[in-house]
């Protein structure tokens, strides 16, 4: 089975997905490298173009190959030469549920949750709503035309997409200006709405082990630069004053809040491999936020650090998910009859 990082994507977060790409490189040198272009072109490219690229964050990524064409096309040459893929992708197509579908039906494995969790959890709105199933405290939305009215209640609010990730759009409602803001920014697409509350950020992985058992990673708390609100995508990846600490200075009781409630996300939302989940600890306890089905792996990413603190090398995570991801056994779906 020949492995393949495939990184990139054709939405937003094709940047962060770069860098990730780099880290998984890392640790996987011999790991073919297919990159997926805004165009949904897809590329070979090579180590040395990939290592060389050294502002992935703010520029973006040339391949320097012809394509191999569009991602469907990529994922029959896939099937055909048994490849495993690793995702080294975050959000879009990569994170909703519809390549990992297109993976399903043509019975390539591949690393992280499967299609209906992928989508699931994508959408905020659907997600908060299994996270409360589970017992989890989730935040009041608000509706767009009640965006005043709640305003006027609480003061501050935040908005953000329904179905994004890396903080992209995120939108912090402390004046009417801002809600012109908002109701601009949902012109374009659905925007999930809720007081904004106050207490420490912090985020919590999860990790499926090859024996089956699935474990909390310790919670990581973050401090934004200048004692700012919310860790957007400048606070997260171009702000060298963003604090992350892990384990996070949280009491002990509430740091097994922090994972108990971070393993029954990732059960409720029926995630496989890995996810993490986001909060923010409130003076009630932990406010569920949104939970991450391939959050980032990048050399400064969360994930990753907790897995260093919990004593795992990235290096063994990437290898057990392989294996994981080689054992579900699928077979392809397309064409087949009862």
């Amino acid at each position: 089975m020949r492995i393949t990082i495939l990184f990139g994507g054709t939405n937003k977060e094709r940047l962060v997905s770069v860098a990730s790409a780099q880290a998984l490189h890392s640790v996987l040198p011999d790991a073919d490298l297919w990159f997926w272009d805004v165009d949904d072109s897809v590329h070979e490219t090579s180590s040395e173009v990939l290592l060389a690229h050294s502002r992935p964050f703010e520029d973006a990524f040339k391949p320097g190959t012809p394509g191999l064409g569009g991602i469907e096309r990529a994922l029959d040459q896939a099937q055909a030469e048994e490849r495993l893929l690793v995702l080294g992708l975050h959000g879009g197509m990569a994170e909703n549920g519809e390549l990992q579908a297109m993976c399903e039906m043509r019975g390539i494995p591949f690393t992280g949750s499967g299609s209906a969790s992928s989508h699931l959890a994508f959408d905020k709105v659907a997600a908060k709503r299994f996270a409360a199933i589970a017992g989890l405290k989730v935040p009041t939305g608000v509706a767009l035309d009640d965006i005043e009215a709640a305003f006027a209640e609480h003061g501050r609010l935040i908005a953000k997409p329904s179905r994004d990730g890396s903080s992209y759009g995120l939108i912090f409602v402390n004046s009417s200006q801002d809600i012109a803001v908002v109701r601009d920014a949902a012109k374009t697409e659905d925007y999930l709405i809720e007081p904004l509350i106050a207490g420490a950020e912090a985020t919590c992985g999860v990790l499926e082990k090859l024996d089956g058992s699935v474990i909390a990673l310790p919670p990581v708390e973050i401090v934004p630069a200048d004692g700012g609100f919310g860790f957007d995508y400048q606070a997260k990846y171009l702000s060298g004053a963003t604090q992350e600490i892990c384990p996070g200075r949280f009491t002990r009781e509430m740091s097994v809040q922090i994972m108990e409630q971070a393993l029954k996300a990732h059960h409720a939302l029926s995630c496989r491999g890995y996810s993490r989940t986001d909060f923010i600890i409130s003076e009630t306890g932990p406010v569920y936020l949104e939970t991450n089905t391939l959050p980032g792996l990048t050399k400064a990413s969360l994930y990753p650090k907790a897995l260093r603190v919990q004593g795992i090398e990235f290096s063994d995570f990437l290898q057990d998910q392989i294996a994981l991801a080689a054992a579900t056994g699928l077979k392809p779906r397309s064409g087949q009859t009862g």
